[in-house]
């Protein structure tokens, strides 16, 4: 009895020992990153991405539970801003996103702090990229990490697959929702009418 008792202590202590080892050497920072390439100008895309409002269109968490309440902090499209959601579902949760930085017609930088169903905190963006004269790549990502000894959850988790599906499927609803809005005229175009407009009306 006295042997089994000491193989069990043992065995105990090597998997402290495992564990303690696992949590210094696992990585604590995940990025998850995904893109899509949408048949309208740049400019135009990123207009839109700004308004933390117009997620509400196409974002993938909106799908998952319609009846999602919001509510708004700011003047959207600038830095400050804070669109925050509550839902019962358990794949929404509740939380908040906050506008952190603009670099115009480039970026926009959020912060995302989640409350339910756990609270944790991290960063999110979007990247425009010209990809030609009416198409642009947009990259949406965020990036955050998990304190010791939570990092393990990395081990077993698959942020990529957890999230990044989800972003996926947003940006695919994002490209739907944006190339079927009529962009709005060049200014030139729009001065050539003005023009027009005012010679026939002499």
């Amino acid at each position: 009895m006295k042997k089994v008792l000491i193989a069990i202590v043992g065995i105990i202590l090597l998997a402290v020992v495992v564990v303690g080892v696992l949590v210094f050497v696992s990585p604590t920072d995940f990025q998850v990153e995904k893109e899509i390439v949408i048949n309208k100008p740049k400019a135009e895309v990123f207009d839109y991405l700004k308004y933390l409002k117009n997620q509400e269109m196409w974002g993938p968490w909106d799908k998952k539970d319609p009846n999602m309440a919001h509510k708004y902090t700011g003047t959207d499209g600038q830095v400050g801003f804070i669109s925050a959601w509550e839902s019962n579902h358990d794949q929404v949760g509740s939380g908040e996103q906050e506008i952190m930085k603009i670099v115009d017609g480039e970026r926009i930088d959020c912060q995302l702090r989640f409350k339910m169903p756990f609270e944790s905190a991290s960063d999110g963006y979007f990247v425009t990229e010209a990809e030609g004269a009416d198409k642009t790549k947009v990259k949406w990502g965020f990036k955050g990490s998990f304190p010791r000894p939570m990092n393990l959850m990395l081990l077993v988790m698959d942020m990529d697959a957890e999230v990044g599906k989800d972003f996926q499927e947003g940006l695919n609803d994002l490209k739907v929702v944006l190339e079927k809005q009529e962009s709005p005229k060049p200014a030139s175009e729009l001065a050539d009418e003005n023009s027009n407009s005012a010679t026939d009306n002499k």
